[in-house]
């Protein structure tokens, strides 16, 4: 059965980007040292198609893990506009659903990676990723407003965060515009490493509409 969760980098003061963001400042100012820790890593090494090598360590295979579960993708069209002249291609291996008031053809890249641009909410790409993702997660890439909207909402399952030792002082937070009341979390694990904190949570609410409450759904951000 499909989970949601969503995986971010966040800074010690709780920004997931800096200031300025744009597809030239992908992340925004001070934003790339909070992701040290996965640049690395083998699985994101190989993911990125840029060389072979990398390190095969517990942070790899957290890494790896999480890009195994997941089935398809959904993000912000701010995030697709960011990433887009820089992504290798077939970054994703998997369809990617793009939130956008932008018409606009799926981009079917080579490999199976394909980006479908949705233009009529959460709920509808919530959908089209489940079927998508054939049984494994649904991972929100991001941003911020995209997994604040499926937050407030009720429909994540799990998420984890890694927190850089690293203070950018004003940007972008993970966290804001946040009902607080939508649900209960509970820590599932804590990993310690040398770039970053890998925590862990689950996430419980009784608002989930009838219509979704058969699939559940994973969401994760970090690229």
């Amino acid at each position: 059965m499909s989970k949601v969760i969503f995986d971010s980098g966040i800074s010690l003061d709780g920004y997931m980007a800096g200031d300025n963001r744009g597809p030239k400042n992908p992340i925004g100012d001070g934003g790339v040292s909070i992701h040290k820790w996965m640049f690395n890593q083998k699985a994101f090494v190989e993911m990125s198609g840029k060389k072979k090598g990398g390190e095969e360590g517990p942070d790899n295979k957290l890494l790896e893990a999480t890009l195994a579960r997941t089935g398809a993708y959904i993000m912000g069209k701010r995030m697709f506009d960011e990433g887009e002249q820089h992504w290798a291609e077939d970054l994703y291996k998997a369809d990617v659903y793009v939130l956008t008031h932008e018409k606009r053809e799926p981009w079917v890249q080579k490999g199976t990676t394909t980006f479908h641009f949705i233009n009529d909410g959460i709920e509808s790409a919530l959908e089209k990723a489940k079927q998508s993702a054939k049984g494994k997660d649904i991972r929100l890439q991001g941003g911020a407003n995209i997994i604040q909207q499926f937050l407030n909402a009720g429909l994540v399952d799990e998420f984890s965060i890694h927190i850089a030792p690293v203070i950018l002082g004003s940007g972008i937070r993970l966290f804001d515009n946040i009902k607080k009341d939508k649900f209960d979390i509970a820590i599932s694990d804590a990993i310690p490493s040398a770039l970053t904190s890998h925590l862990f949570y689950k996430l419980t609410n009784n608002e989930i509409p009838d219509s979704l409450r058969r699939g559940s759904f994973l969401t994760y951000i970090c690229i």
